[in-house]
This record gives C-alpha cells, sequence and structure tokens, in this order.
C-alpha cells in the first residue's frame, strides 16, 4: 500500500512558476515508478511524466516537454513536478500517482494515487 499527497498547486500568473510535491509513503516506496497527470475542467486525464523506479530515467509527453520538469528525492520520499512558463491552458487538478512496473504516461496502468492539487493560471 502507498499514500501520496500532493501539494503546491495554486494561483499563478501566465508565465509564472510553480513546483508541486508528491509525498509518498507506505510500504516499498521506491518500487514503484512515478508519474504526474492532470484532468482539465471537461477534459480527459493526461500523462504529464513519468520516473522509473529502477534509474530514475523520466519520460515526458512531448506536448510538455521543455516547461515542466520531474524529479524525485528518495531521501525523502518525495517527488516534485516544476513547471515553468505557465499557460492559461495548464489550469487543472494536478496529480500525482504510483505504479508498480515500469514508466507509463497512461493513468490505467497505476496502481495509486493522490487526491490531487489544483493548478489555476490566471491574470
Amino acid at each position: 500500500q502507498v499514500q501520496l499527497v500532493e501539494s503546491g498547486g495554486g494561483l499563478v500568473q501566465p508565465g509564472g512558476s510553480l513546483r508541486l510535491t508528491c509525498a509518498v509513503s507506505g510500504s516499498n516506496p521506491h518500487f514503484y515508478s512515478m508519474g504526474w497527470f492532470r484532468q482539465a475542467p471537461g477534459k480527459e486525464r493526461e500523462g504529464i511524466s513519468c520516473i522509473h523506479y529502477g534509474d530514475d530515467s523520466i519520460t515526458y509527453a512531448e506536448s510538455l516537454k521543455g516547461r515542466f520538469t520531474m524529479s524525485r528525492d528518495r531521501p525523502k520520499n518525495t517527488v516534485y513536478l516544476q513547471m515553468d512558463r505557465l499557460e492559461p491552458e495548464d489550469t487543472a487538478v494536478y496529480y500525482c500517482a504510483a505504479l508498480r512496473g515500469l514508466c507509463a504516461l497512461v493513468g490505467d496502468f497505476y496502481d495509486y494515487w493522490g487526491k490531487g492539487t489544483l493548478v489555476t493560471v490566471s491574470s
């Protein structure tokens, strides 16, 4: 069992930055690949990035590569998502999720989810 708690969301102006944090707890968290997802109002869930449980290699959605940066702090059992040059279209609830296995940007493969944190990009 793994528990995930996201934080760091809020209101930011277009062009600004935010860093989201996902605190991971539970059994053997290091054996899980971690992913970030988002869901905007009226839209389907979208995969943002994933960090592999073994070698910490990271996969990004092509459309977000360059603006979003994922990282992992293993001693702190924490995963981060640095978001830069934010746009109104980035407004969404952002979720982290844990997958016992290889990285994927498809949410259906994930075993555990946090409750999400809301990011609003608006002037």
